[in-house]
């Protein structure tokens, strides 16, 4: 039975609704490519910044080096946790060198190689997984949120800082990272909604590394790809080759360009894999296969960035060992100064939870205090 059928529907019934449901944006534009964006190996290659590539290739060798050695630090018990971006090295680069010096990084707290290649000290940017303190680093110093565990609960706060500078007419961009996983929090959804609705400056970048934790994304979205979500809320939707440096600075680099100018936000989904487990304390082994991991491997974002840079005169034998030597020196650095037993004050547990300490903190400290005086005194 059609609705014109039903009882009581005559002349006054309308066939489609009136104008007013008309949508507010062309959909067409926002939608993304129907395949991940790349640059090596193509012809787009041939116009490749040959000193920008450099110093990608000398950053991704570094992080990898990093990340080896965080790993190792977890295993001497130096590190309480760390969850590695070994195959991710492209994302993490590409998302902190778009940046300019006033623009602001949300990063999750898989991407400390983000705020290392931002200009962090590596063991600041480790503090928090060691377990030291609430952060390890002056985040309106350095510009970089806090490492957020809880899943995308940055991307709000992105957005509000972006759409208050906005409003002061301040000339600044925050770039929002998260994982596929967290596209599945509401959080996400939230902050796109605002993002779109009030234009603001902001770029939103998914790791798509296949799994959050052990599900893999097939058991998390039916939609075409994450990128797709975009449309939904307004906003274009990058697909991009994560583990291309080229491609996702690029793709980035126009996301920003256009929340900078006015634009409004763009949400950039990096397809990657996540090579190492979870973190230290995961079985990867449990959900997926070596043939799956060995695949991933042949797609190297390091190796990838190697082999073309070298194919086209850009990077030479030289080159390629003075970034592997700085990257050791990087290494044996965070070495020695993460073996260093970090001298602690127990007070500080009180330090940045309120602007202006509540009574019943104030009355908690008092307790503290008397009890290590005690302590002390004994």
């Amino acid at each position: 039975m059609t609705v014109q059928e039903l009882p009581g529907a005559g002349a006054s019934h309308r066939s489609t609704p009136p104008p007013a449901w008309r949508p507010r944006t062309d959909a067409a534009p926002l939608l993304p490519d129907p395949e991940p964006y790349r640059v090596l190996g193509t012809p787009a290659a041939e116009e490749l910044d040959a000193d920008l590539m450099r110093r990608f290739h000398a950053e991704l060798v570094r992080g990898r080096r990093y990340n080896a050695q965080a790993t190792a630090l977890t295993r001497q018990g130096r590190l309480a946790v760390y969850p590695s971006t070994v195959g991710q090295e492209a994302c993490e680069i590409a998302a902190a060198l778009v940046l300019q010096e006033q623009d602001w990084l949300f990063p999750s707290y898989r991407d400390t190689l983000a705020a290392v290649a931002r200009g962090l000290d590596p063991v600041q940017a480790l503090t928090l997984l060691r377990g030291d303190w609430h952060t390890g680093y002056d985040p309106r110093e350095h510009r970089i949120a806090p490492l957020s565990t809880p899943l995308a609960t940055q991307l709000p706060h992105a957005v509000g800082l972006a759409h208050a500078a906005r409003l002061r007419g301040d000339d600044v961009v925050a770039l929002a990272m998260v994982g596929d996983g967290g596209t599945s929090e509401g959080d996400f959804h939230e902050a796109l909604n605002f993002a779109a609705v009030w234009k603001a400056p902001v770029v939103f970048l998914v790791q798509n590394n296949g799994f959050a934790i052990s599900v893999p994304l097939s058991k998390q979205t039916a939609a075409p790809t994450l990128a797709h979500k975009a449309v939904g809320y307004g906003m274009p939707g990058r697909l991009v080759d994560g583990n291309d440096v080229a491609a996702v600075h690029e793709v980035l680099s126009e996301a920003v360009r256009r929340a900078r100018s006015g634009g409004g936000p763009t949400l950039v989904e990096a397809v990657t894999y996540r090579i190492e487990a979870h973190t230290n304390a995961d079985d990867a082994t449990r959900y997926r296969g070596d043939a799956e991991v060995e695949a991933w491997k042949a797609h190297d974002p390091v190796a990838l960035l190697e082999r073309e840079l070298t194919a086209r005169g850009i990077l030479d034998e030289q080159a390629v060992q003075a970034a592997r030597d700085a990257a050791e020196e990087m290494a044996a650095d965070l070495r020695e100064r993460m073996n260093a037993d970090p001298v602690l004050n127990p007070m500080d547990i009180f330090a940045h939870v309120y602007a202006e300490q509540t009574g019943r903190l104030r009355e908690q400290a008092d307790m503290l205090r008397a009890e290590l005086d005690a302590e002390e005194q004994s």
